[in-house]
């Protein structure tokens, strides 16, 4: 399992990452996470939400509702131009966090 206090940082590019593939949901978006990391992190759901308020603020994401099989409305996501490009900003600044830390990494204690 992965500590959040790690991955905190890269939850919107995870959030960004997902809505790439398509339009989705809170709900949708915490599964898959923990499906793609073969349940190894588990985003808590005060940790979502506060990252879809946030990129919602920065114009990253739009929601909109929608209505499920059941007529209750729920509410979706999608990724905007500027999220798109915050996107490839932070995939860019992830390989070079990966080249900095990994000139710490001792392969003998892994």
């Amino acid at each position: 399992m992965i500590s959040s206090d790690v991955i905190r940082g890269y939850n919107d590019t995870i959030i960004l990452y997902l809505l790439l593939e398509k339009e989705s949901y809170g709900y949708e978006i915490s599964k898959r996470i923990k499906e793609l990391s073969n349940g190894k992190y588990v985003i808590k759901e005060t940790t979502l939400y506060s990252a879809f308020n946030r990129l919602l603020k920065k114009g990253y994401i739009e929601s909109f509702h929608n209505e499920q099989t059941f007529g209750k409305k729920r509410t979706y996501y999608r990724i905007t131009e500027s999220g798109l490009l915050y996107y490839h900003e932070k995939c860019r600044e992830w390989e070079l966090t990966k080249e900095v830390i990994n000139q710490f990494i001792r392969e003998d204690y892994l």
